[in-house]
Formats: structure tokens, sequence, C-alpha cells
């Protein structure tokens, strides 16, 4: 049997109709940078996250840049984060003159501890961006009562968690931003590359939409040195037809994690923890393993493709030498990133791939053990 990693042509198939008609009526009106496509979607995705406010983008990379400039993040600043993430969080940071300041994460949920979080504070820091990461909130009330304590702005990191919740709030109604990426593996993905901001704060929300557009409230007239960071059209109309479909395929999610979850109870892996203030949407299913090159190696052979979340992480990256933080400074992020085995994880993976998968992985336990 194959069981892919990923499956976009499957989920197209399935929503074809939509999708052609969506992009022909683009093609039709000829609106094709930013216009009333994108409109629609960003009040569409506010709402969706119980904002008032959205801004699409360019990319996940430029909503979390973006939302840095709005809140005055520039040189000499410091911004605490995670290592344990994709290199865009601190990219962003480092494309403001600032510097990223990174915490060590919690050992169940792989997201930011908040323990840590104080500690990490200095007269320069102005921000934090805790990570959603595989799909599942970080602990955001203690994040959030730290930031108040100390004046500091909270930008989540959502990229990863389109509809996810924290105590029954939305990913993205928390913090004083909260940033998306729409990259077409994501759980709401675009056909191309794409992202949003979104708030509850009028003021972002403008100084963000003249950003995207070179600085420029009115065509011509510059307020601002700014970028082109706009959506295009397409994308905001293929993600409008994605949209109506999101709560389904994160519903299809979550049920495949749970059977991953039963299925998988004796294997000899460390399995995800779905925290209590938690509803995951599984935009990566990530189980620790030992071995896990032989694992990985062994699961391709039987035609299983699985994936690694993040085998670096980002001080140990060599675009952060600079940062002299060596192997050790974060413990949890170091072993489980030498651990993460993602699984093949999409709302059609059906019941009989992830039998499969699940009897494969625990016979390679077995094997490796003995």
């Amino acid at each position: 049997m194959k069981v892919p990693f990923l499956d976009l042509k499957t989920q197209y198939d399935s929503i074809k109709d939509e999708i052609n008609a969506a992009i022909q009526d683009v093609l039709n009106s000829c609106a094709f940078a930013g216009g009333p496509f994108v409109e629609r979607f960003e009040k569409d995705f506010a709402a969706f996250c119980d904002c008032r406010y959205g801004v699409g983008v360019g990319s996940g990379t430029e909503a979390i840049w973006l939302a840095l400039l709005a809140i005055g993040i520039g040189p000499g600043d410091e911004v605490i984060t995670v290592p344990n993430t994709f290199m865009a969080t601190a990219e962003a940071v480092s494309m403001c003159g600032a510097k990223p300041v990174f915490v060590d994460i919690d050992h169940q949920t792989y997201n930011m501890a908040p323990s840590l979080v104080e500690q990490a504070i200095t007269p320069r820091t102005k921000a934090i961006i805790p990570v959603h990461l595989f799909g599942q909130t970080a602990d955001m009330d203690p994040i959030m009562a730290i930031a108040k304590a100390h004046r500091l702005f909270v930008i989540e990191d959502a990229c990863q968690a389109h509809g996810a919740e924290y105590k029954g709030k939305r990913a993205g109604s928390i913090g004083d931003m909260a940033c998306f990426s729409f990259y077409p593996g994501k759980n709401l993905g675009a056909y191309g590359e794409a992202g949003a901001v979104v708030s509850n704060n009028v003021e972002f929300d403008r100084t963000i939409r003249t950003l995207r557009d070179h600085g420029q409230a009115k065509k011509y007239y510059h307020s601002a040195i700014g970028w082109n960071a706009r959506m295009d059209g397409i994308q905001g109309a293929v993600l409008s037809v994605k949209l109506k479909h999101l709560e389904a395929w994160n519903a299809a999610r979550r049920k495949n994690a749970h059977l991953y979850n039963e299925l998988l109870s004796d294997a000899g892996t460390t399995l995800p923890v779905e925290a209590g203030y938690a509803k995951h949407v599984y935009h990566v299913y990530a189980v620790r393993v030992k071995n896990r090159d032989k694992v990985i190696g062994a699961l391709a052979g039987n035609g299983i493709n699985c994936g690694i979340h993040y085998p670096v992480p980002i001080h140990l990256q060599n675009a952060y030498s600079s940062l002299n933080l060596g192997v050790g400074s974060f413990p949890v992020a170091e072993l489980s990133a030498a651990e993460f085995l993602s699984l093949p994880m999409f709302p059609e993976l059906s019941r009989e791939q992830i039998e499969y998968v699940a009897t494969e992985l625990k016979a390679l336990h077995t094997s490796l053990d003995a």
C-alpha cells in the first residue's frame, strides 16, 4: 500500500467544480492583484477567527514581519519566541533589525513554556511570539498575563493552527495580532503563497494595509516605506472556497489523530498530547521515536512517506551562529527535534491507510528493539 505524507490532489478533486468556478470568476473580472476576491476572504477569515479585521498578504513570513513592523519593532529590540519552529518566525524578527530571544518548550505540547518567559525579558524586550506548533495553541493565559505585566505585545504565530482553539477561543483572537500562512499544505492552503494578519485593533489593521502596498494608503501617495506584500486575487478566491470546508477538514484530521492514538498506544512511540485547554487541529501528527533515520527509511521502503519538523532548532542553524547558542541551550527543543517523526496526516486519509501505517510502525519498533 502507498501512503503519501500529503495528498493535495485528492482534496482538489473533491472541490474541483467550486475551485474552477472561483478561478474563472477572477479571470473574467481581471482582478488579479488585491481587489474584491481578496477583500471577501479577508472579511470571512477574520470572522472565522472571531476577529474584527483581517489583512491578506503574500505569505505567512510577510504576515509576521509586517505585524512586527506595525508595533514598531526595530533595531535594538528583542522579541521572545521558541527555537523549534520554522525559520520564518525568527527570520521576520531579524528582518526588522531586532534580535530573536529563545525560550525552551513544554515537554508534552512542544509549545512555549510560560514558566521560562519572564526570565528571558530584558529592558530591550518589546514582544512575545508564541508559536501554535503542529495545530495546537500555546498556553496563552499565563503568556498574556506576563505580557500585560511587562507591557509587551503578543503576536500569535498561528501559521499551523487554522481553527484551533484555546479554552474555547479561536487561535488568532487572543494576542494583539495573529499571523497565518496559507502555504498549500496547511489546513487552509492556497494554490501558491499567501498569508494573513488578524486583529481587533483598527490601527494595526490600517498600518499593515499601508505597509503591504508600498506604504501607500492612497495610490501614489506614500506615507511610509512599505513593501509589495499583497495577496493576489486567485489566492483570495481559492481560499474563500476552501474556508467553507475548513471545519469539516479539521474534524477529519482530529478523527484521524484519534485513530492513530488508539492504534499506536502500545507502539513504543511518544504520541502527541492534546492539552486540556486546547482543541488541536493536527496540521502535523508528530510522534517521537528513537532511531528515527532507520524508522523513516524503513517506512519509506514500505510505501509510507513521512516528514520531519524540524530537524535543526533555529538556535543551532548556521544563520544564527552569531547568537552563540550551542547544543544544550534548550534541551527539550533539541531532544524533540532529534526524535520527531511526522506521520501522514490529511483529511482524506483513509482508515485502511492509518491502520497500515500503525501496523508497520509497531512492527518496526519490535524489530528494532529485538
